[in-house]
């Protein structure tokens, strides 16, 4: 089974590609739906992040944005976070790799936001990196309900530029010229990436 790391930095595009990859029959795992569900009611991750940001607690669930506001601009505090969180969603990363493989498949989709600039390369055949123009990238984060300048440029500085990821990247798919054109790249990616008989085999796109 082939695995394929999706990743991209903030406003590139990246949900909806990964959308895209799913139409087209590629299972698709979505670390930040994982992040969501550890954080629901019931979640995983629910105890221990109230433990340690109880102003994130709300009706039984972490509240997000109070605990955006509770770690922004704290790399100590994120750190802890990440100590929580991480081994959580890597939990349930293995178990989605786990029953794809038992189904069959020959290909899938890890979708991680930080997939280089932590140690995910590690754990994927191929990186696929989704990217689009500076100004795009800022046109489109701003326009987010709730996104501050100041918030977006913490973001930025916690994800490696662009222009390394591409650098880093086996495949781009490039989101600046609209749906229809990004998805014509991922259409061909999957078929780049599929030989005869179903089997699997793979380039380096340099």
């Amino acid at each position: 089974m082939l695995i394929l790391g999706l990743t991209g930095s903030i406003g590139m595009g990246k949900t909806e590609t990964a959308r895209m990859f799913a139409g087209h029959g590629v299972p698709v795992c979505d670390s930040d739906v994982l992040v969501h569900q550890l954080y629901e009611r019931g979640g995983a991750a629910v105890t221990p992040v109230s433990d340690l940001f109880p102003d994130a607690l709300v009706d039984g669930r972490i509240d997000r944005e109070r605990l955006s506001r509770a770690v922004i601009g704290k790399p100590d505090e994120i750190k802890k976070l990440e100590l929580i969180v991480h081994p959580l969603v890597g939990r349930s990363q293995w178990e989605f790799l786990k029953k794809n493989a038992d189904d069959g498949a020959a290909m899938v989709v890890l979708d991680i936001p930080l997939l280089l600039e932590a140690s995910g390369p590690k754990r994927v055949d191929v990186v696929v990196v989704v990217s689009a123009p500076a100004d795009m990238q800022r046109a489109r984060v701003l326009a987010r309900s709730g996104m501050t300048t100041e918030k977006f440029e913490a973001i930025l500085k916690k994800q490696m530029p662009d222009i390394e990821k591409r650098s880093l990247a086996d495949y781009v798919i490039d989101t600046s010229q609209g749906l229809d054109h990004a998805e014509r790249q991922v259409v061909a990616l999957i078929e780049n990436l599929r030989g005869q008989n179903g089997k699997i085999w793979v380039t380096q796109n340099a």
